[in-house]
């Protein structure tokens, strides 16, 4: 495997495109051949250790899942295959080891195998990986067992538990064409709906107190309310809707507002004025939660609240200003490309060019941002975890690293294209367009295209 040919070594990012290229460079050199199939290191750099030492090697939150999802859009954005050759090594290495992923869950474990198995076998054109695909589904439909008001697997109702493995199984029912996938997950949404809102208890988790109600995306509030809102939308079940009504509710009720701007709490009632950003616990994730009900019910007042977090962010002074909810973080969990993937989306919902301009800044200050010392390709020193601001790496993965980085970037570069409509990829949990480019903008004949 031959180092990227379509820039010279020297040459510096100056558009979203470039960046994301030169950090494909800097993932490709940290790749190892393994299992059948290629990984890529969590952290290859001397200068640090990984955010992540001890994370999934083939999950899409740090691992190889997510690094073939990026590989795929940089082979569609460039026209290059052999960003597609990337993509089907990691996808062997997926195949190879699936089985022995302990986890189930939708970023840390097998239900992200699953999508990036989908994304890879639509892309190359390879029904193996749709058949590796539907024997890992199966794994996981097995594996769901009986629970108090239906079926589950970690009693975790967020995103990082049933949540997202529900998310998980209605994408591969669609795109496998398996119903019976679409069955077990609204089952298990029952039992979800079923469920106290607001709230998600942290219990064990290490940095928040045991009593902690989070109203964040990942681990929280929002992203179950998300999740309902998609079930409402897939089978029209009221029960649904009402569920994730209560659960926005809890959100705005907990939330800062002032004027048109709102924020939103990290976890009550021990920190109502730590107010997150990034997609994980902050802003950018709590905003996909109020466009999933709007997108599915029409609702004008839950598009408000889209905007009205957006302009929490646009106020805050992010990215130049940090803040004790946005740090010295780039990533798409909590840090500068979870803020772009956000304003990328608004805009292509909204055409407000505001969005537009926002979302351009955000890119330029990622690209800015980025070293390479070594002319390997770019990548991103950050401190991932917020409380230990003295340890900063550079990592690959897709939520905490380039890959995720470069991902976003490429998707704002599509969105600055409109006579050459790209659909990009987005996971589950992200409801904006797959082509990120307002309607109005796609037509041929549309003066304002370029504008």
């Amino acid at each position: 495997m031959g180092l990227d040919r379509t820039r010279s070594p020297s040459e510096r990012a100056d558009t979203p495109l470039t960046a994301a290229i030169l950090a494909g460079r800097w993932i490709r050199s940290a790749a190892e051949e393994d299992t059948g199939g290629r990984r890529w290191k969590a952290n290859p750099d001397a200068r640090g250790r990984s955010a992540l030492a001890s994370a999934e090697p083939a999950s899409l939150y740090a691992g190889a899942a997510g690094i073939v999802l990026f590989f795929l859009e940089l082979s569609a954005a460039t026209g290059h295959e052999a960003y597609l050759e990337d993509a089907r090594e990691g996808a062997h290495y997926l195949v190879a080891t699936w089985r022995d992923q302990p986890d189930l869950s939708f970023y840390r474990g097998l239900t992200g195998t699953v999508v990036a198995l989908i994304e890879a076998g639509w892309a190359l054109g390879d029904g193996r990986f749709e058949e590796e695909a539907v024997a890992a589904a199966e794994r996981i439909v097995r594996a769901a067992r009986p629970m108090d008001g239906g079926p589950g697997w970690t009693g975790d109702p967020a995103q990082r538990g049933d949540g997202g493995i529900v998310l998980g199984l209605l994408r591969a029912a669609t795109a496998l064409g398996v119903p019976e996938y679409e069955e077990l997950a609204v089952a298990a949404g029952e039992r979800i709906a079923g469920l106290a809102v607001p709230g998600h208890r942290f219990g064990d988790y290490p940095d928040l107190p045991v009593d902690a109600v989070t109203p964040g995306f990942l681990a929280g509030t929002a992203g179950t309310a998300f999740l309902l809102a998609r079930l409402y939308g897939v089978t029209g079940e009221r029960r649904f809707l009402a569920a994730a009504d209560r659960g926005a509710g809890f959100v705005r009720e907990v939330s800062t507002v002032t004027d048109r701007c709102a924020v939103v709490p990290h976890h009550v009632p021990q920190a109502r004025r730590l107010h997150y950003l990034g997609f994980c616990s902050g802003s950018a994730g709590v905003a996909r939660m109020f466009y999933e009900l709007y997108r599915v019910t029409g609702d004008a007042g839950h598009l408000d609240w889209v905007e009205r977090l957006a302009n929490g962010i646009l106020l805050s002074g992010a990215p130049r200003r940090r803040t004790p909810g946005l740090w010295n973080v780039a990533c798409q969990c909590c840090g500068i490309a979870g803020l772009l993937e956000l304003f990328t989306g608004l805009w292509a919902v909204t055409g407000k060019v505001a969005y537009l301009t926002f979302a351009s800044g955000l890119a330029e200050h990622l690209i800015a941002s980025a070293v390479d010392p070594d002319d390997r390709g770019l990548r991103w020193y950050q401190a991932y975890r917020r409380l230990r601001p003295g340890e900063v790496s550079a990592d690959t993965g897709y939520m905490v690293g380039a890959a995720g980085i470069g991902a976003a970037l490429l998707h704002l570069d599509a969105a600055m294209q409109p006579r050459i409509p790209r659909r990009v990829i987005l996971l589950p949990d992200n409801p904006f367009p797959p082509i990120p480019v307002p309607p109005d903008r796609l037509r041929d004949d549309n003066p304002r295209a370029f504008s």
